[in-house]
């Protein structure tokens, strides 16, 4: 059924009323830094002002230095936020599209007590230019709230395939309401198609084809319409993790498929030393990654568990499975010994 497939055991107290959260902490950390980093362009948005005014702006490249600048000049007549004190303290923000994760995100300072600020700074990118090509820049106004509140201003998107690149000139650029499709948290990253079975202890008979504790098996077989990150594609892998559980005997991946952006992985894991009580506070977290010789970058994932919000009574924010997770793991709890076919969107953990 497969062409890779790798056993391990899934081991921790069920007696305690706590996870042991102290011995993997380091992983938590890691986890937590990719979810911060995938949040929305409009994570933090507080205000419901209505968008106005311009941006001056100009963009170069720099090819000796190989890198992308924004000359961020000044914006006018802005909203206001604080109607009763009659402010607004804006900086700009910019994120190249569609993985704010890959580049993060850039912003200048904060101007106080304007609507008409100037900045005359420089946002630079590290990027080849051919990469630069496929991306759409993405510049937002805000209003910098001092408790975190911030307020969005309007916005601008530029689509880098298409721009003058002859244009190095300040020009002038009307600030729009945010897009349709990021207010409905249209965010498409592509789709996995997988198969689960859990194998409960006792189940097929006597050993040793019988387990002696249950079973998870994860089949993988492909992804379709992945985030493409260069002209060639993307060097994918996914990697697995059951929570609580994120220490390397949790931890499997699968081979790296190159220069695709529809990869077909067709891989099995199969973790052992599960009880059908486990299958309540467990989650089985499956990201898929665009590998790379200094760092990997995070393309999507899904959590297929009960999304309930806590794990053996303690609250944890990777229990957050959606409706359609939530269904394909309880359809997998219900139909033991057998296969439970899905195709799942991959989201922004």
């Amino acid at each position: 059924e497969s062409d890779t497939a790798s056993e391990i055991s899934f081991q921790f107290n069920r007696h305690k009323k706590t996870p042991s959260i102290g011995s993997h902490s380091s992983d938590m950390a890691s986890v937590s830094s990719v979810s911060g980093s995938v949040l929305s362009v409009y994570s933090g948005d507080f205000g419901s002002v209505d968008a106005q005014g311009t941006v001056e702006f100009a963009l170069d490249y720099d090819e000796k230095n190989r890198e992308f600048q924004v000359h961020v000049s000044q914006c006018k007549d802005l909203a206001v936020v604080d109607e009763k004190k009659g402010r607004s303290d804006p900086y700009v923000k910019t994120y190249l599209l569609p993985d704010k994760a890959r580049m993060g995100k850039r912003k200048t300072s904060v101007k106080k007590r304007t609507v008409n600020p100037i900045y005359n700074e420089v946002l630079r990118y590290k990027i080849e230019k051919m990469v630069l090509l496929i991306q759409k820049l993405n510049l937002s106004v805000w209003h910098n709230d001092p408790l975190g509140r911030n307020s969005f201003l309007g916005e601008i998107e530029v689509d880098l395939a298409s721009w003058d690149w002859s244009n190095r000139k300040l020009n002038w650029y009307p600030l729009k309401p945010r897009s349709l499709s990021a207010v409905n948290g249209v965010d498409h990253r592509g789709v996995m198609s997988l198969s689960i079975k859990y194998v409960p202890p006792g189940s097929l008979g006597k050993w040793p084809k019988n387990p002696p504790s249950g079973e998870v098996h994860i089949w993988v077989k492909d992804v379709k319409d992945l985030l493409q990150l260069r002209p060639s594609g993307v060097d994918s892998f996914v990697k697995c993790y059951v929570l609580p559980d994120t220490s390397k005997k949790s931890y499997q991946k699968t081979r790296v498929i190159k220069r695709d952006t529809n990869p077909v992985f067709n891989h099995t894991i199969v973790y052992d030393g599960f009880h059908t009580e486990d299958l309540k506070d467990a989650c089985v977290e499956l990201t898929v990654w665009d590998h790379e010789k200094l760092t990997n970058h995070f393309l999507g994932g899904i959590r297929l568990g009960l999304g309930t919000g806590l794990s053996y009574g303690i609250s944890v924010d990777w229990m957050d499975s959606t409706q359609e997770e939530v269904a394909f793991w309880q359809e997998m709890m219900l139909a033991t010994n057998e296969w439970i076919e899905g195709l799942l969107p991959l989201r922004s953990l």
